[in-house]
């Protein structure tokens, strides 16, 4: 299903591209019916997944840290209300249900997945923090008593005198370089927070150009999913790069 996700989000980008090139219409109608295609197989195959993402919810009710347990089962539960109106969706595209209202049933779908995405971001901030945190302590600790520069603030080895006075934001500068430095050396230490970080980021995007709250133009969206799509392939070849719990 990850690859047909990929296929349609190729197939957005392509489109805009011939657009931009100005391609044939007959051409570029054929490949807008193609990712069409492409979107109501994936809701064919997402059809089961509500219940899966509230199995995943009762599993994350047990997690112990409180902030986790929080974003992960609001997460999970978002994610199966999208899929219920995707499946919604599905019955009327597909001719079962053909009074559905497909706009009002797509704004639904799609204000779940932004819930669900923002709840994904404040996990992945939430998990960076006790990182970084941990790492500034650990280096800290090394560089006790010397007087030494840490990653996450400035020591200084005494009581400031006349001199430093109107250095405030020269030192303002430099602890937000450090910190920027400490937080690229957490992502960069832990890829499974860095991918997820990154696929979350891009799929933001998708809920909030169809939700008309940041409009993107089509490449934009479809470059975001496709890299998206590619990222969620990566962590299916390699398990060890999905973030858990």
């Amino acid at each position: 299903m990850v690859k047909l996700r990929a296929a349609q989000y190729a197939c957005s980008l392509l489109g805009h591209a011939l657009q931009k090139r100005g391609a044939s219409p007959e051409l570029q109608k054929q490949i807008r019916q193609l990712e069409g295609h492409l979107s109501l197989g994936r809701k064919l195959l997402r059809l089961g997944n509500s219940a899966d993402a509230l199995e995943s919810a009762k599993r994350a009710v047990h997690l112990s840290d409180v902030v986790l347990r929080f974003c992960i089962t609001v997460s999970h539960l978002n994610r199966a209300l999208y899929f219920a109106c995707d499946n919604v969706l599905w019955a009327g595209k597909s001719g079962l249900a053909p009074r559905v209202d497909q706009e009002k049933w797509a704004q639904r779908s799609f204000r779940y997945y932004l819930f669900s995405l923002i709840m994904n971001l404040s996990r992945d901030a939430y998990e960076i923090r006790l990182l970084m945190e941990q790492e500034s302590s650990v280096y800290s600790r090394r560089q006790k008593g010397s007087g030494g520069v840490a990653p996450g603030g400035i020591e200084t080895g005494g009581s400031g005198d006349p001199g430093t006075a109107g250095r405030g934001l020269p030192q303002i500068v430099l602890k937000l370089q450090l910190r920027v430095l400490l937080l690229a050396q957490v992502l960069w230490g832990h890829p499974p927070l860095l991918l997820d970080v990154v696929r979350n980021a891009c799929d933001l995007f998708i809920p909030l150009d169809k939700l008309g709250l940041w409009r993107c133009s089509p490449g934009i969206v479809g470059l975001c999913g496709l890299v998206s799509s590619i990222l969620s392939i990566l962590t299916l070849i390699c398990p060890w790069l999905r973030l858990k719990p």
